[in-house]
Formats: C-alpha cells, structure tokens, sequence
C-alpha cells in the first residue's frame, strides 16, 4: 500500500507542476533541448548538477575522476550529491521537476525514466551520440562531441540497449555501471557429497531434494528477489510480461500460472524460501554457521552482493566452507537469460551549454577504461565497457578470482562470462507498478499454496488482481 500511495504522489506531483507551468492552455511550456546541426560545447563556464547513491568509497574514485576530467574541461565544475537509495533519487527529482530545479544529470533506472518522461523531462540522446562536431579541450586535443564507432562496439551490448527500452525507441541513458543475479552455492558441501550444480530448474528441484535429504532441517534454496524470479522466468521461458506499447501488462498466461504453480509447491515441500518470506535477505541464511538455526546451501542474489554470501572466517582465520558462484539455472540452453540491474545515466533537459557539458562529462565515466576499472573494483559492479577486461589492474583482479577473500573478483568473473544472457524490460509508466505486482503474486501464491483447497483456482485470481492493480495504477 505504501508504495501504491508514493507511485500515486509522483505521479500526481508531476501532473501538477506540468499544469502549473502551462498555464491556462493545459501545454506545458518548458523548453527542450534539441542539437542543431555543428553546435558543441564552446568551453564557457558550465555548473552541472549530478544525483547519486555512491558512499564514501565510491565518491572518492568519483573526485579523483572529475579532477581528471577537469583538467580537460576547466571550466565545467561539477557539484555532485549522495540522495539516499536509487528511489531517494527518484522521488527528489519528481519534486524537483515541478519547480524546474532538476539535476543536470542523475542516476536513473527505466521506470524512473519513465515517470520522469512524463514531464518531458529526459534529454534524448540519440542526435549527441551521432553528432560529429568537434570539441576543444584545453590540454590542446579533440575530441567527437558524439560516440565513435569504436565506443558504442565496446559498451556491452544488452547494457547500452537498455537506453532503448521506452516507447518510440530513442536512447535515454548511458550505461554507467551494472550488475545481475548469480547462483551462489556451498562448494565445501556440493563436493562432500558429489552433488551437481544445478544449471536447469529441474536440475535444481532434484538437487534440493537430495539436499534436503542430507540436511532435513535446511532450506536447500534462498532467492531473494521474487520479481526477478518470475520476470526472469518470462524471459527464459518466451512468454508475455509486459510492452512498452498497446496493452501494457500481459503476464496472465496459462505458462507462467504454470512456474508459478511449481514454484510453489516447491515452497511448500521446503526447498526454497525468499526474502519476503524469510524476512531479510537469504544470504543470512546460506552463511549461517549455527547448528540449531536453519541453513541454505544455495542463495540466487545480486552479484553486486557477493561479499554478503562470504561466511565469517574462524578461530583460525580461514572460511568454513568455499563459496562458488554460477549463472542462474536456465529453462533453455539455447535461450539463456540473465536480468540486468545497476545504475545508468539520464540527462535533464537544460540550457544548450549545460546539456553538452553533462553530454560530455556522461560520456567520460561511461566510455573511460580507467574509471570503469576503478569503480567496478570498489563497488563490486561490472563495467560496462569490455575493453576494462584487458586493462592491466582489472585484468589482475579478474585472475585473483576465488570463493574467499576475492568473492567479488569471481562474482564479476561470472558476470563478464554471461555477457550475451543479458536482458532488460521495457520501460513505460506503470512498468515499476508490473514489477511490484509480479513479486507480490509469486510471494502470496508460494506462501498460500500450502492451505489453498483449489490452488489453480487461488493462481488464476491472483494473476487476474495483479493485472487489475496494474491498470488501476497506470
């Protein structure tokens, strides 16, 4: 409900300022930047404004990057800030666009976007991708105002696609730094007893059998999202979720009431558990080392998080149990899909000047190998860039890759390795709303299967409410 309330107030928020400054003709007034043809950023003194969530580690790789960025434009100051969490940011600048005192530039995930669009809010980025004008720096180069060829190959393709997933198709974003969902299991305990790592969901049920065999008192799986779980299901599996376009939302199909179903039953058999049904995130479960608490030997989790998924070392100082690290179970080896999460950029509308500086300094962090490597290293994120997987520091921390003291060297290992699995869903108003809804069907539908006397009959309804919600909401 909460959530509901605070998509309904952005909306509305929104809506209103977009009157407010239409006046009395209902259109909204507010200037949007178009690139005419040759025009660059002439070097004058531009402030640009950036929203984030970056903590204290990660705003000191961005300082050292802006200085470096500075001494090519001298008089581009940046001024950036830390808003809380990624929905902090979005709900700041909703506000914020009422009264036109966005930022310059923002950390954005689609359905931000989106609500952001309906402002008109969004610099497209299409004709400053495929500007060819020149740009003065004052260490006495050029450079392209635009992307080079060279640039828009080296981005890892589903992520710069991304910027593509809103009606109409045009670029919104830049792709600044990524994650996804890996399998995370117990290594120590898969080798103890010869078991395989499941890289099916059948194989997963008939490796949570037999470890439930093993450990009766476990909970052999722990997902911690589970709007991924059915979102990435639709994906594996090639049935509807949602369109960007026409009928938004169309995930009432018999196949996915069918996953649904199995997953469920898979719940109340014992083999898997959620974050909402656990009540926190299950890689406290699949660290726990106590006997007389239950225990995961298996998490799907953010590879961001792998560092969450290490035990705590012992009197000796060394790891209970080696952790490995593995693509999601797929539904398809021909159609492998992974989702794609993590922060890109979008770019607000502005004075001519002030977009091309954002333009420019947007595309510094996001094509820029140094900063890439150094910001991944830290975060625990990927780059989004592929060449960073031949500069010579990432490279090495690729190589130390294990399942102890460098997790999260394996976990982006893993990550680069699935580069071609990668998916994302469209974006339009109400798609965040979708996503709520999936979770929250796939979470009552597992914890009600238990006691439902017609559990087709208590699936099919659930579906058709979450659709309902859906349309309501949009």
């Amino acid at each position: 409900m909460k959530k509901i309330l605070v998509a309904l107030l952005l909306i509305l928020t929104i809506c209103l300022g977009m009157v407010s400054m239409a006046g009395c003709g209902g259109k909204k007034e507010e200037p949007k930047f178009e690139l005419e043809q040759g025009i660059t950023y002439d070097g004058s003194e531009v402030e640009i404004t950036f929203y984030h969530t970056m903590g204290a580690n990660l705003r000191g790789v961005l300082d050292k990057y802006i200085a470096k960025f500075n001494e090519l434009y001298p008089k581009i100051k940046i001024t950036h800030s830390q808003v809380g969490s990624y929905d902090d940011v979005r709900d700041k600048i909703a506000t914020e666009l009422t009264v036109g005192n966005q930022p310059n530039i923002a950390y954005c995930y689609p359905d931000h976007v989106a609500l952001y669009n309906l402002a008109g809010a969004v610099v497209t980025l299409d004709e400053l991708i495929a500007s060819k004008a020149e740009v003065k720096r004052a260490d006495g180069t050029t450079e392209t105002l635009g992307l080079t060829d060279e640039q828009i190959d080296d981005f890892i393709d589903a992520y710069y696609k991304e910027g593509t997933e809103f009606e109409g198709g045009k670029m919104h974003t830049l792709p600044l730094s990524k994650s996804t969902e890996v399998l995370y299991y117990n290594k120590t305990f898969f080798d103890k007893h010869g078991l395989k790592v499941p890289t099916t969901w059948d194989e997963m049920e008939d490796v949570c059998a037999k470890i439930l065999k093993i450990d009766p008192k476990c909970i052999p799986l722990g997902y911690d999202s589970e709007a991924n779980w059915f979102i990435t299901m639709t994906e594996q599996l090639k049935t509807p979720y949602t369109s960007a376009t026409g009928d938004h939302f169309l995930f009432n199909t018999k196949e996915n009431q069918a996953f649904v179903k199995r997953f469920a039953e898979w719940h109340k058999k014992g083999y898997v558990t959620t974050e909402e049904i656990y009540g926190s995130y299950t890689s406290g479960l699949f660290t726990n080392l106590k006997e007389t608490e239950a225990r995961s030997y298996m998490c799907i989790g953010s590879s961001a998080g792998a560092s969450y998924q290490r035990p705590t070392k012992d009197a000796n100082g060394k790891y209970p149990f080696d952790v490995g690290i593995t693509t999601i179970p797929q539904a398809d080896a021909s159609n492998k899909k992974v989702i794609s999460q993590g922060p890109s950029l979008c770019i607000f509308n502005g004075t001519e000047q002030e977009v091309l500086a954002s333009w420019l300094f947007a595309k510094y962090l996001t094509t820029t190998v140094e900063f890439q490597a150094e910001f991944s290293m830290i975060s625990g994120y990927v780059p989004v860039i592929e060449s960073v997987s031949e500069h010579p520091v990432y490279s090495n921390f690729i190589k130390t890759a294990n399942g102890g003291d460098n997790i999260t060297a394996l976990s982006a290992k893993v990550c680069l390795d699935q580069k071609d699995a990668y998916y994302v869903s469209p974006a339009f108003n109400g798609s965040s709303e979708a996503r709520d809804q999936v979770g929250q069907l796939l979470q009552y539908c597992m914890v009600q299967c238990k006691t439902a006397k017609d559990v087709d009959a208590m699936i099919d309804k659930a579906f058709k409410d979450a659709v309902a919600e859906c349309e309501y909401m949009s």
